[in-house]
């Protein structure tokens, strides 16, 4: 008898899980998608290549000043006297270090400013999937590169990137 109680509850508890889950409507999203086909991605690019660009050249134009020294006291060095080399070297060696630290603080700033923009549009994208699932009933809304399958039906992809544009 206890048996039978014991696999009675167990069959009614299976059922209402079986029944909660069944009620979930669930759909998916290509967020990348979406990402790649926003014009507000290339005008951001736009921004931060215009932002960035002052900065780039100097690095460029000091690059080439770096190689241009470094050639000559390769090509002119053992002509030249000790103390002028020496001299020479010291130079070239505070100009490496000071490109050096530059392009390191021109590198973590472009990638701070890219990762800030991006999150702009990532946060759109995301305020566009809830709007979007709240409108047509959605419970849960997966990224369609985490789901190894799902019905064309259940893609919301088009009806968030007419929302986000």
């Amino acid at each position: 008898m206890k048996k039978l109680l014991c696999a009675a509850g167990l069959s009614i508890a299976l059922a209402v899980s079986a029944g909660a889950q069944a009620a979930d409507k669930i759909a998916v999203v290509n967020v990348s998608s979406i990402f790649q086909q926003l014009p507000a991605r290339a005008t951001v690019a736009k921004q931060l290549e215009n932002e960035f660009k002052g900065r780039a050249t100097e690095l460029q134009g000091m690059e080439r000043d770096l190689q241009t020294k470094m050639q000559r006291l390769q090509r002119d060095g053992s002509t030249m006297k000790a103390s002028e080399r020496s001299r020479m070297e010291k130079d070239v060696m505070a100009q490496r270090e000071a490109f050096s630290s530059k392009a390191q603080a021109f590198e973590q700033d472009n990638r701070r400013r890219q990762a800030e923009e991006r999150n702009k549009i990532l946060s759109r994208i995301q305020d566009a999937v809830q709007k979007v699932a709240d409108d047509e009933g959605y419970d849960v809304v997966i990224d369609a590169n985490a789901v190894a399958y799902a019905a064309k039906s259940k893609d919301i992809t088009a009806d968030v990137l007419k929302q986000v544009k």
